[in-house]
């Protein structure tokens, strides 16, 4: 079995190549000239909706395509190009290139930002131009297989998070890393489904070779959905703090939000994002294998590091 590789130079690629070179050594991963590092790599300047694949694909089985836009600001145009077009355009070319299976990581977020035990089948409502553009390339890739023998495998993964991770996620591990009592110990109702970067990457790499992965949309999680009183607690402890939390009523931060127009930002603290992956573990006898407190403890290892 060989595998192309796009992003591989991003957060979950850097881990996915990493276990794919102790575990699969017949891969390829597409970089950009100033980053190619070793024989691994092709390099391919800029991955659009003109970029021509002629010769990536030669014994290429499996495509694994992650690179895409996600956490910084674009325009519209951008993710329409990067995240949709782009994305066609690679698959177009990797079916008529007798390409077995094409794997794409798209997002949670195409079921919106809020809710409670969300499967594959659950109302498609992205707010976001990534999550939208992100499902518009999930629509491309399945129209292409269906016209083609190429099967497509989507897995749709919530907040991803390990060593390196950026963004809220780690300006919440800061907070923590204080070892002061937090406001959140009222936040216990709400339920939040997170993925550790080698879960995601062991589910990536079961679905390249499980028969009964093939034309399925996949959702991803730790199995373990915390509340935020929770999530924020093991943050502490796992930096050698107490994890004292605060009983601040969430009528509070409401308020709050209110008052400083922040109110997006308070709905994703105090709200839900669940998953449901019990299609997951049941179609592919899969389990995450590293549990939330193993997951913590190395990404606060990492954390203190830097």
């Amino acid at each position: 079995m060989r595998i192309l590789v796009t992003g591989s130079t991003g957060f979950i690629g850097t881990c996915l190549k990493k276990t794919l070179a102790i575990k699969h050594n017949d891969f390829k991963c597409v970089v950009r000239k100033n980053t190619y590092s070793d024989d691994s790599e092709i390099v391919c300047e800029n991955i659009t909706s003109s970029t021509n694949w002629s010769g990536f694909f030669k014994d290429i089985d499996v495509v694994i395509h992650l690179a895409g836009c996600a956490h910084k600001i674009f325009s519209e145009d951008e993710y329409f190009e990067i995240n949709y077009k782009a994305t066609e355009n690679l698959a177009k070319q990797a079916a008529s290139s007798d390409v077995k299976r094409f794997i794409y990581i798209s997002t949670l977020l195409v079921h919106g930002n809020v809710g409670q035990g969300i499967k594959s089948t659950s109302t498609i409502s992205p707010n976001s131009l990534a999550a939208k553009s992100k499902y518009q390339a999930e629509q491309a890739l399945k129209k292409i297989c269906e016209s083609s023998n190429m099967e497509f495998v989507i897995i749709r993964p919530p907040l991803v998070y390990g060593p390196g991770v950026k963004a809220n996620f780690v300006a919440l591990m800061k907070l923590a890393s204080f070892g002061v009592p937090l406001p959140f110990g009222c936040i216990t109702n709400n339920r939040l489904s997170m993925v550790y970067i080698e879960n995601l990457v062991d589910l990536i790499i079961k679905c390249i070779y499980h028969h009964k992965a093939a034309n399925q949309t996949f959702l991803v999680s730790d199995d373990d959905d915390l509340s935020t009183a929770r999530m924020v607690k093991e943050m502490s402890i796992s930096q050698g703090n107490k994890g004292w939390m605060l009983p601040v009523p969430v009528k509070v931060f409401d308020i709050l939000g209110k008052v400083t127009g922040k109110s997006a930002i308070v709905e994703r603290l105090c709200g839900s994002l669940q998953v449901d992956i019990s299609k997951t573990k049941q179609l592919l006898d899969w389990q995450p294998p590293v549990s939330i407190k193993e997951a913590f403890n190395v990404t606060a290892t990492h954390f203190i590091k830097i």
